[in-house]
């Protein structure tokens, strides 16, 4: 490999007629350091406030489990659609489900406001709020920023599955909930499940950073035998210079399986989409086969009706993976790189394929498929943004791997946790380096006070500030309780049987 690349901050976007990286050379490294500050929140938006800290967060009894609605009736219709899962949940916390409505496109402040009001009501007991938490619809339904500002506190997933008129499908609905309740019902039988690595082979620094960085010490990690071993039946990687049916060939094992996958994601052509309903269909399809393959893409028309992942738990890194929120945290940074038109309009290329002003926020029809498909996994952790290498590697030594981020969340995924979980092992990162990067934004404000000199160095904090919004993007869509469906795991209470 290149000895400069660990130096770049590469990106897994590909124009979506050209299936080529969309910032082909990468951005030095450098180009961090004038990173802005992000908007200023409250603390409590970022940290992280869970009732009964010393209660196991796999139980349901102690944690609770509820429904984030919309108001209205496509919140009515999406309630109606799931009830057999919130049937299980009650049989297995042993208290009713008591769903909250919310407004659409609330913003941070307001998702707050409601977090603190609504959700940690003080007429409530602490042992009856939830910190399970199932959103309903689309992220112009259920804001984005409502499942960030729950995400720290709670386990939060998100569940939206459209028909072919883009609009809200309630047989979307409740096949998930049917497949979560089925697996939950007559678990696989399996005590193990196989853990399954893939990278794209498509010879970009960005894939050849995420099989050294990532893959490669993932694969090592799980092998390696400790006090605390990885469980997994079989370690498999996946080869990656194929097509995608060679992907959905080896996903499709009866073992219920754990699957971390690194490709480009789709993202907008050069020419532009030809229409919003071919965006929606394509943005943050896969990249997966070799340039030139038969099938190089994995798009959601191809999860359907085959068999994926049944039963199991996908980690899908790749830019637009989860879907499109209405602004992306990098357009600040971009914007300022593309203003000293630096880098031969490869910064422009990457804001054209940022959301535009005006367009509604989407989740993904990729996931959407794979939780709809009754032999589909259980729940996706992706990405609501841009993708970076940042979430893998040293922001401080670009060439030391920090796979084991991400590797924390595929070890509870394989033992057995429920997908929340999973994600919040990931998240405890995105919190120390908020932390890291607000503490150095408040050493420069001191300094300015008593006229010294700044104590932070300018590519340290721009490197936080690549990490922070990077570990931020990641999401989990379906169901936080959703777990593998593996012999010996909790069962639910006889009533919901």
């Amino acid at each position: 490999m290149n000895a400069a690349l660990p130096s770049t901050l590469e990106l897994l976007l590909a124009d979506a007629t050209e299936l080529r990286p969309t910032l082909a050379a990468g951005l030095p490294e450098v180009t961090a350091g004038i990173a802005p500050r992000p908007d200023k929140t409250s603390r409590r938006v970022d940290a992280l406030v869970r009732e009964m800290p010393d209660a196991d967060p796999n139980d349901l009894a102690l944690q609770r489990w509820s429904v984030i609605a919309p108001e209205g009736a496509l919140g009515d219709e999406a309630l109606e659609a799931i009830a057999p899962l919130l049937r299980l949940r009650e049989a297995e916390q042993g208290a009713p489900v008591t769903p909250y409505r919310v407004e659409p496109g609330m913003g941070m402040a307001e998702a707050l406001r409601w977090k603190t009001d609504v959700l940690r009501d003080e007429s409530i007991p602490e042992e009856e709020r939830p910190r399970y938490l199932l959103l309903l619809g689309d992220l112009d339904a259920v804001s984005a920023e409502l499942q960030h500002v729950l995400a720290n506190g709670a386990f939060v997933g998100r569940l939206h599955i459209a028909g072919a008129d883009g609009k809200p499908d309630p047989s979307g609905y409740a096949a998930y909930a049917d497949k979560v309740v089925r697996w939950a019902k007559a678990p696989s039988g399996y005590d193990r499940p196989d853990a399954l690595f893939f990278v794209a082979d498509d010879g970009t620094a960005a894939t050849q950073l995420g099989r050294s960085l990532l893959i490669a010490p993932c694969v090592t990690m799980a092998q390696r035998q400790g006090r605390r071993p990885f469980p997994a039946a079989n370690v498999i990687e996946i080869p990656g210079a194929g097509s995608a049916d060679d992907l959905l060939r080896a996903g499709s094992t009866p073992r219920p399986s754990v699957l971390l996958s690194v490709s480009h994601g789709l993202g907008r052509p050069r020419g532009g989409w030809a229409s919003v309903d071919q965006q929606h269909a394509l943005q943050g399809a896969l990249c997966v086969g070799a340039h030139g393959s038969s099938s190089p893409l994995l798009t959601a028309d191809m999860l359907h009706h085959a068999p994926f992942l049944p039963g199991g738990l996908w980690f899908c890194l790749a830019c637009f993976g989860a879907g499109t929120p209405k602004e992306s945290a990098f357009h600040p940074w971009l914007s300022l790189l593309a203003r000293e038109g630096a880098y031969g309009g490869q910064v422009q290329r990457v804001l054209a394929s940022l959301p535009q002003g005006g367009e509604r926020p989407f989740l993904a029809a990729l996931p959407q498929a794979a939780l709809r498909n009754p032999e589909g996994p259980l729940s996706v952790i992706a990405h609501l943004d841009l993708a970076w290498t940042f979430g893998f590697v040293d922001p401080n030594r670009m060439t030391q791997s920090r796979a084991s981020r991400i590797f924390s969340c595929l070890q509870a995924m394989a033992r057995g946790s429920r997908a929340g979980v999973a994600l919040d092992a990931l998240m405890r990162s995105y919190r120390e380096v908020n932390d890291e990067l607000l503490a150095g934004y408040h050493a420069e404000e001191d300094a300015r006070v008593w006229n010294r000199p700044s104590p932070v160095d300018p590519m340290q904090r721009g490197s936080a500030f690549m990490l922070r919004n990077d570990l931020r993007g990641y999401v989990l869509l379906g169901d936080p309780a959703a777990r593998l469906p593996l012999k010996g795991s909790q069962a639910p209470h006889p009533a919901a049987l």
